[in-house]
């Protein structure tokens, strides 16, 4: 093969005129721990701090490099020997790379000449550098060790072909052949235990997932629940093994080296167990909420019986089991059955009391994505899809039953009516997300390869489908590297670049080796690609053209119809060189029907040139695209079928469409994928750490395209991301805070802070202007000073209008609706989700559906990709969008309605419940009955029977210490439990009476304050480390660690903890107080208790319901963690690596913006 140099010259460095600079990489949790760290790294300038922090955990070879000196000679120790460490340059990286592929391609004559192979190696190593393209994951970690660094290993039960032989060989080195590849297909056959059978599978997935990499199988094999079994019997059914295979995945999952959603579960709709499937992860979505809610109630009546049990007379203890002779403890008993407290359960805690058990723990659950609730359940470690024939769309049609089949003797089983069928398919997706939907006899009729069996499945995130047993490796171009300054697509770059990753990805294909001697053998036979692109809505944006728009789509297929004819065209000229794949002349007539239905789609042809189509791709169309797109695509084509008639294909697939997860970061794409962005505003990571708001770098060039001035740009740019300086501002400026105490120094720390402040409101607090400086500098006292913890800017006496004024002037509206910007134009920045709080725009599904439409006729595979659905979409509208994906002729649908999962928030502003519209409770007391409330001083408070407040167990000085909070209806403390594990009887119970003592004396009207002052700071044994407490991490004693506990969850005396809020953040933003609206405090029994007794614990978010937030200014939100991440156009899930709420959608899967994690395979 020739290669030419477009971005390179010879005889210089590729590297030449590529500035590289010297940088930290640091990784944080949100507690404030360090993942990751790597000091004085060597990067592209002009690469990001999240590329960089990238490349450097995840790719960067830990160990086994040999260090250099400055001069790039090996560094010796005293023995003579080499220095062996980590990567520190990227330069390394990209040489082990492109060195590596360039060596197996040389070795096996891929190359004219030598000249052709320095050229190859060079051009790599250009675009790496400049982030023009990047191969999956797997590639990074593993290619290049054995070449470069001379790392070994002991084998690993790999299996690879001998492309001199062709035999079939069992790899003697863990990487001297390196595994490149990210997706696979497996078979399973209807075996429990024999090889390639269902326990056979689990430990080839295992297998994969070791190694980062995802596998999908269809699972249709398998007998449905009742079949006969040979031996006698009736079968278990599918469902018992996939949660087997599912609790397997999660197990690996949770050692660190596989990520959720790594498996594919495909199903055929006429498995006899079709029904079950597709409603299994609604039912444990609802497991889920059982647990939750069950745990709490269990958790809050089974407490309040065991205290009924134990009465206090005077300084004793009275202990009575007996509901008749005890009211109290009927009472709680009656409330614990009417919420269904499992009776058992009930008696087992009248059992403890009676022997003497004050307090017991009982675990609750939470809906959080890692929680023990979710990994309890099932189904939550793979994507689910269904496989749906077009007989099925007649089925429908006509109103007709459709049949489950029998596995062991092909009889029907069952026939269900069609529309209920697919109903319920809608219903679950729009409940859950899942099952996706692929159509399987579009897939087929697309299959170049038709002889050899039929295509049943897909990797995790659907993009690679082809025969059972194969695998796939990706790499994907960053279309925004190809863009000219004038806004123009550089054609040719692009071609040059396909060619050179098409021949990348054939000879990783050539030097891998692969889990299984079967996949290794079809992988020979076959040679699947999958190079495909990232950052299509990136650069539809910076174009000027609507995501949903027919230029938008026509863009969007001419670039595709481009990649594959390409990628087709050098397969191939490959063949010409070395021969097609093996398996090519017997799949020759159908792999040609599939090349020329391409070319069909790219010339437009009439609707009876198609050969073997159920259902017409969608063409490019000349009208809407620029003519040299049109004609680079023809071109292409018309290439790639005359070279392959002429000398076959090396490849029997080469694109996709993957999600370009972390590779994406890598490449600083701003979309992943096909996707569209997805915010306006984003958060930009700091070299030095810390994060700034900036606006998408795509609306700048965008609007001055579009011929917005430089200062109309600057105004929208404002709008949407605030001024960031309270100078100019209404109402709250420089001059009104001089005017209400502030000096010059506490002006310029607010102003420090503005330019990342998602609110106005974060700005003012004690953290940044100091310890009590609400009291001391502005002279705030009482109710104002109560306010200025939760509501800075009303304790300073500004209305929510002015305090809403302000802060989008300084903050901004994170959104471009409502600037000057023209009603034309606002199509061009919609995002896939709402953005901001006043933000109403955004894609509709159809869009999704009709860009995955325009790209699906030149591709080889599929596409990741993700229907984004807001909340308030109805089943209906799940229902059309799998029809139109049908219609469309896409292989693969899956989507997401916002707030589907119970793990996350929803993303909208101001949908939830406001309290003033929930219907008023029904009284059932006697009409004009007149409430006579009598006040006493000193009087104690009673606590409700059933109460709020919460459990945290931590160790202190190697102890483990419970503390249970109890909670008056305002969320005002009212009592404690203490428990010590494992403790002596004598000092167990001491702490209990000392929780009572101060219980008593929080209900009697004894401020928490007091207590605080009192016990923080003591010092006796146990004491030392905290761990388990994420604000404390060292208490002198055990009072100590208890007090600063409360105090800093009730008082807000955040100045008692060694770990702030900032500290815990993953961004500038941080975990900040919320802002709520005062809650009064209800008109009690009793007198005498200061308002101080206790702060409502505003930090918790207990899940109770919220005033709805307006995008007026008539009141105060409250803003969540997760509320913040989602308006910063985020899932609001954390990450499951790192744990920031930085995940964005990513194809079929999830991405973390932090740390670069992905949920998928690339």
């Amino acid at each position: 093969m020739k290669i030419e140099r477009r971005f390179t010259k010879e005889g210089m460095s590729p590297y030449e005129g590529i500035s590289m600079t010297r940088r930290q990489s640091e990784i944080r949790n949100p507690d404030g721990t360090a993942i990751f760290r790597q000091d004085d790294i060597t990067i592209p300038e002009n690469w990001s701090q999240v590329a960089t922090d990238v490349l450097a955990q995840k790719y960067f070879r830990k160990a086994g490099v040999p260090q250099l000196d400055e001069q790039g000679n090996p560094q010796l120790d005293e023995k003579g020997e080499k220095i062996l460490g980590g990567e520190t340059d990227c330069r390394q990286t990209f040489g082990r790379l492109a060195g590596c592929w360039t060596h197996w391609g040389f070795e096996h004559n891929y190359f004219d000449s030598k000249e052709d192979a320095r050229s190859f190696h060079d051009e790599l190593c250009y675009m790496l550098a400049n982030q023009m393209c990047a191969p999956n994951s797997p590639q990074w970690f593993n290619t290049g060790l054995h070449w470069a660094y001379g790392i070994d290993g002991p084998p690993q039960g790999h299996h690879y072909v001998d492309p001199a032989s062709g035999e079939l060989k069992l790899a003697n080195s863990a990487y001297s052949r390196p595994q490149p590849h990210a997706c696979f297909i497996q078979s399973v056959a209807d075996d429990l235990v024999g090889e390639g059978g269902i326990m056979d599978l689990w430990t080839r997935e295992a297998r994969l997932f070791k190694y980062g990499s995802g596998t999908g199988s269809n699972f249709s094999a398998l007998r449905g629940a009742g079949e006969a079994l040979s031996g006698g019997g009736k079968s278990s059914g599918l469902m018992s093994f996939l949660k087997i295979g599912d609790a397997a995945a999660g197990a690996i999952k949770s050692g660190g080296t596989t990520r959720r959603a790594a498996k594919m579960v495909c199903l055929d709709l006429d498995h006899p167990d079709i029904e079950s499937f597709i409603t299994w992860k609604t039912r444990e979505e609802q497991k889920v909420a059982a647990l939750v809610s069950g745990s709490r109630m269990c958790a809050k009546n089974l407490k309040a019986v065991l205290a009924a049990c134990h009465n206090h007379t005077g300084e004793d203890v009275v202990t009575d089991i007996q509901p008749k002779t005890n009211k109290t403890l009927a009472s709680a008993i009656r409330a614990a059955r009417e919420v269904a407290v499992p009776e058992p359960a009930i008696h087992r805690i009248l059992q403890l009391a009676d022997q003497g058990v004050t307090s017991i723990e009982f675990d609750e659950f939470d809906t959080g994505w890692e929680s023990e609730a979710y990994s309890t359940v099932s189904g939550q470690n793979a994507n689910n899809s269904v496989r749906v024939p077009n007989a099925f769309f007649e089925a429908l049609e006509r109103d007709a039953q459709w049949d489950l089949i029998s596995r062991t003797d092909g009889e029907v089983i069952k026939s269900v009516p069609a529309r209920e069928l697919w109903d319920e398919i809608s219903r679950a997706a729009w409940s859950c997300a899942d099952p996706g939907v692929q159509f399987d006899t579009t897939i087929n009729e697309w299959h170049t390869c038709p002889r050899d069996g039929r295509i049943n499945a897909s990797n995790p995130c659907s993009e690679y489908m082809f025969l059972d047993d194969t695998a796939c490796n990706l790499a994907s171009l960053n279309l925004v590297k190809f863009m000219e300054e004038d806004g123009s697509f550089n054609i040719e770059a692009f071609r040059h670049a396909t060619r050179i990753w098409t021949m990348v990805l054939e000879i990783s294909v050539l030097m891998a080796s692969y889990p299984s001697a079967e996949i290794a053998q079809l992988s020979y036979e076959y040679r699947t690609l999958g190079l495909g692109y990232a950052n299509l809505g990136t650069v539809l944006m910076r174009m000027g053209l609507p995501y949903d728009s027919e230029e938008g789509r026509a863009f969007c297929g001419a670039i595709t119809a481009i990649l594959t004819g390409q990628s087709y065209a050098t397969s191939a000229e490959m063949a010409g060189e070395l021969g097609p794949f093996p398996a090519y002349e017997r799949n020759r007539e159908g792999m040609l029907r599939v090349m020329k239905n391409h070319r069909g789609a790219a010339h437009d042809v009439a609707d009876n040139e198609y050969e073997g189509l159920s259902i017409l791709p969608m063409p490019l169309k000349a009208d809407s695209c620029a003519s040299t797109l049109i004609e680079a695509a023809k071109s292409c084509w018309d290439e790639a079928v005359a070279l392959g008639e002429k000398h076959g294909y090396r490849n029997a697939q080469s694109t996709v469409i993957a999600p370009t997860g972390t590779i994406g970061l890598v490449m600083d794409c701003d979309t992943t994928g096909i996707e569209p962005d997805f915010a306006l505003v984003k958060f930009k990571k700091l070299a030095g750490g810390g994060y700034f708001k900036i606006i998408n770098q795509s609306l700048p060039p965008a609007l001055t395209r579009l011929g917005y001035s430089d200062a109309e740009i600057t105004q929208i740019t404002k709008h949407a991301v605030g001024h960031g300086t309270l100078r100019g501002a209404p109402h709250i400026d420089h001059e009104n805070l001089r005017t209400l105490g502030f000096d010059e120094a506490s002006i310029a720390k607010v102003e420090s802070s503005l330019e990342s402040s998602f609110d106005l409101q974060y700005a003012f607090n004690d953290y940044l202007l100091g310890e009590n400086f609400a009291e001391k500098t502005l002279g705030l006292s009482g109710e104002s000073l109560e306010k200025w913890a939760t509501q800075p800017l009303k304790a300073l006496g500004f209305t929510s209008q002015q305090i809403s004024e302000a802060n989008e002037y300084v903050c901004g509206t994170m959104t471009i609706e409502g600037s000057i910007l023209k009603d034309e134009h606002l199509a061009i920045f919609d995002c896939a989700n709402r953005c901001g709080r006043k933000g109403v725009r955004f894609i509709q599904s159809d869009a999704h559906v009709l860009m995955m439409a325009a790209a699906q006729p030149f591709i080889s595979g599929a596409i990741s990709k993700t229907i984004n659905m807001p909340n308030e979409s109805s089943i209906d509208e799940v229902r059309e969008s799998y029809n139109l994906g049908w219609k469309s002729m896409l292989k693969a649908v899956a989507l997401y309605r916002d707030g589907s999962k119970l793990s996350q928030p929803l993303s909208s502003w101001g949908e939830d419940f406001d309290e003033t519209e929930l219907p008023e409770a029904t009284s059932n007391m006697p009409q004009n009955l007149e409430k006579v409330v009598y006040r006493y001083l000193a009087r104690r408070r009673r606590l409700p029977h059933r109460r709020n407040g919460y459990t945290q167990k931590a160790i202190v000085g190697g102890h483990k210490v419970y503390l249970r909070t109890g909670e008056y209806d305002d969320e005002t403390l009212g009592e404690i439990f203490l428990d010590m594990h494992k403790e002596g009887a004598a000092f167990r119970s001491l702490m209990n009476n000392f929780a009572i003592c101060v219980s008593l004396g929080l209900q009697h009207g004894v401020p928490l304050e007091e207590f605080v002052e009192a016990f923080t700071f003591t010092r006796f044994e146990p004491n030392g480390i905290v761990s388990g407490n994420r604000s404390i991490k060292m208490a002198t004693s055990v009072l100590d660690y208890v007090f600063r506990e409360l105090a800093i969850n009730y008082r807000r005396r955040h100045d008692l903890a060694q770990v702030i809020d900032d500290d815990l953040s993953s961004s500038s933003l941080g975990s900040t107080p919320e802002i709520t609206e005062e809650v009064e405090q209800p008109d009690g029994n009793f007198v005498g208790i200061p308002s101080a007794a206790s702060t409502s614990r505003l930090a918790e978010n207990d899940g109770g319901m919220k005033k709805a937030s307006t995008s007026t200014a008539t009141e105060e939100e409250t803003l969540s963690a997760e509320v913040i991440s989602r308006a910063k156009g985020y899932t609001g899930d954390p990450c499951p690596e790192c744990g920031s709420l930085t995940m964005v959608r990513n194809g079929t899967c999830l991405r973390c913006d932090s740390c670069g994690a992905t949920t998928g395979c690339s």
